[in-house]
């Protein structure tokens, strides 16, 4: 008759089991190759990103005073054209932030941004960055974009596109200002930048 390990180890033993499982779950999403967005399926790019704004939002923590912690839901909006259509919708639909619902916003007007947990600042609103970002400037928004040279001119994640697969660089100059705490997960998985200087890659 085998051992039978107590319930303290068997719950310690299936909390690592967890956490293994969430880290191969991360790297998996953020390492799936899309040979064929360009010929077959252009969208399926922006579904991807879709889910990585989710990701995003898991491995990053607000501070306990953020507005986040005082909203019935948790707010990804999208300034600018928007390039995701219904996959951002229906990437979220049904899922949870810690203990909050998602919710989605289209914005027109960058004065609009301040009631957002994520920002994704859409490449035709590229001209109006340093606008953008001052507006965000105190709050605690994660802005996320894909424009060149986006987080080293202050945004927190780009997006890249590297041998037909989406990566990411995060400027964590740019999320120590807002407030964010960093996974050492999420940033293992970037190429993480400073203000106004590349980086290295993760």
């Amino acid at each position: 008759m085998e051992p039978r390990l107590s319930p303290v180890r068997e719950t310690n033993s299936c909390v690592r089991r967890n956490i293994i499982a969430v880290t191969l779950a991360m790297i998996l999403v953020f390492t799936v190759p899309s040979i064929t967005w360009a010929q077959a399926n252009p969208r399926a790019e922006y579904d991807l990103k879709a889910a990585f704004l989710f990701n995003f939002a898991k491995f990053i923590d607000w501070p306990a005073t953020s507005s986040t912690k005082s909203h019935s839901a948790f707010t990804i909006c999208v300034l600018g054209r928007d390039p995701f259509g219904r996959a951002l919708d229906d990437s979220l639909q049904g899922k949870m932030i810690r203990d909050q619902s998602l919710a989605v916003r289209r914005l027109n007007d960058k004065t609009e941004t301040r009631g957002c947990q994520v920002l994704f600042v859409s490449s035709s609103e590229s001209g109006h960055l340093a606008d953008i970002l001052e507006i965000v400037r105190g709050a605690n928004v994660l802005v996320v974009g894909e424009t060149p040279g986006f987080a080293a001119a202050g945004g927190v994640i780009e997006f890249t596109l590297e041998e037909n697969r989406v990566r990411f660089t995060i400027n964590t100059d740019a999320a120590n200002r807002a407030g964010l705490t960093v996974s050492s997960k999420l940033l293992a998985l970037a190429k993480v930048v400073h203000d106004g200087h590349p980086g290295k890659g993760g």
